[in-house]
């Protein structure tokens, strides 16, 4: 492991703080307890004696907080429906678990949708629906309008994605194509109070936007989906059936998702639990503790994956010399693909990071998902520093070529820079952590030393 890579046991610590920060269960009991009198309070609003709680649980956190909320309300709890993607699901105890496909939904997907249109309408006046939000409720409650149908749904989805569609921008257009989404689950409870508490992956931590607001008003329409399509000319590409839903919605012949104004979500109250910011802010902490200068760059990361790599490796010329620093950023970029490789987001920002840093010495970063998951691969994110590129060629990989191909897993795989996490069961979109200045660090200081937070566990992924 080179001088470089020594920081990383610094950077990991760091990730991890702000993991903790945000993990759901924790989030969920800070906004459910029992007051002096026994009474149960959902985000500050304390609920009639004896209310009984019927809780609807989607997203990739979605276990967790459902167990979080068994635990304080306990028997009030009367009916519960948990849907997480596949090896997010724990055991619950007052929950109906079912498990459903992320990103691009499967048949399991319509049926999770289906189900949860069931249960929200079999809630009683007088119960409170509880929702319990996080990512990836977009893809595990995918219920097409009636006049298509769930291949045509994961075609579209599968298109923007490869086009390199932000998540507002996907969901403008799910939201035109689905039964439940932009607000439409809402109008289908029959509860007469419903508290949604939400962990959110999305930047601007908009409602309409988080899991693509099934509860939420809307402030898109059937025109704004179409000018996402035509923004990377996919109008031809699009399934027919596809293309003329969205055509007939624009025209006007498609009732619109529920906007603001509308009374029947009047009834509905959102709570932000968890978010990218309140990660950045623990990981700035958590680096101060650790003896380091801690900047917080930005909560809004977007755009290209590998542009977003190579400008923020370049500022490290802008980081005044002095104490080691830690720049911060956080957000969710895209990645247009080229080529047939494999990897994520994050491990595509890092590896054209890499190409910026070759050669530099006293820097290092690392760029990871919250969730565990970096595009359709076993890693979170990846690691870069000024040897990777050199590390990559020794191993027989080119860190160029590779970048090309849309291949950084296999560079990370065979360089040794991939994280590997496994579920973390939250999500707040991605994290970039740049540490400038390691080779200031004081020597003999103990770099490996965590600071003092509870978090999920982490494994480096060098093979």
């Amino acid at each position: 492991m080179s001088a470089d890579a020594a920081v990383r046991p610094q950077l990991e610590a760091v990730f991890r703080a702000a993991l903790a920060a945000v993990e759901p269960g924790a989030a969920v009991r800070r906004h459910v307890a029992r007051d002096a009198n026994g009474r149960l309070c959902v985000a500050g609003e304390p609920l009639a004696p004896g209310a009984r709680l019927a809780v609807l649980a989607v997203g990739k956190a979605a276990a967790p907080m459902a167990r979080a909320l068994e635990e304080v309300a306990g028997e009030q709890i009367a009916a519960g429906l948990a849907i997480a993607p596949d090896a997010h699901a724990l055991a619950l105890e007052r929950f109906e678990v079912c498990e459903a496909s992320h990103p691009v939904p499967d048949a399991r997907s319509e049926r999770a949708a289906r189900r949860a249109q069931q249960f929200v309408a079999a809630t009683g006046a007088d119960d409170v629906l509880v929702v319990l939000l996080s990512g990836g409720t977009s893809s595990l409650l995918s219920c097409p309008a009636p006049d298509l149908d769930l291949e045509d749904f994961a075609r579209t989805t599968a298109l923007l994605l490869e086009h390199a569609a932000a998540i507002d921008e996907l969901n403008a257009v799910r939201k035109h194509l689905s039964a439940v989404a932009g607000g439409r689950l809402a109008l289908q409870a029959t509860a007469a109070r419903v508290q949604v508490l939400t962990i959110s992956d999305v930047l601007g931590d908009r409602l309409d936007t988080i899991g693509s607001g099934p509860f939420a008003a809307d402030p898109t329409t059937y025109a704004d989906a179409l000018a996402v399509v035509d923004a990377r000319g996919l109008r031809s590409r699009l399934p027919r059936r596809i293309r003329a839903h969205l055509e007939a919605g624009a025209r006007g012949e498609r009732e619109e998702t529920p906007s603001g104004d509308d009374v029947r979500l009047q009834r509905v109250r959102h709570t932000l639990i968890a978010s990218n910011a309140m990660a950045l802010e623990a990981a700035g902490s958590a680096a101060r503790e650790l003896g380091l200068r801690a900047i917080r760059v930005t909560d809004g990361l977007r755009g290209e994956a590998r542009a977003a790599g190579t400008h923020l490796a370049a500022l490290c010329d802008a980081v005044s010399p002095g104490a080691p620093t830690l720049l911060l950023t956080g957000g969710e970029t895209v990645v247009h693909v080229r080529g047939s490789g494999r990897g994520g987001r994050n491990q595509e920002l890092a590896l054209a990071a890499a190409l910026t840093l070759a050669g530099r010495k006293g820097a290092a970063l690392l760029a990871a998902g919250t969730d565990g998951t970096d595009g359709p691969t076993d890693a979170a994110g990846a690691w870069a520093d000024g040897g990777t590129a050199l590390r990559g060629a020794a191993a027989g990989v080119d860190a160029a070529g590779h970048l090309a191909a849309n291949d950084a897993y296999a560079f990370f795989l065979r360089e040794g820079g991939l994280l590997r996490t496994g579920p973390t069961h939250t999500n707040v979109m991605d994290l970039v952590l740049l540490l400038v200045g390691a080779d200031r660090i004081e020597s003999g200081r103990d770099a490996s030393r965590p600071p003092r937070v509870e978090s999920p566990g982490i494994s480096s992924g060098e093979p």
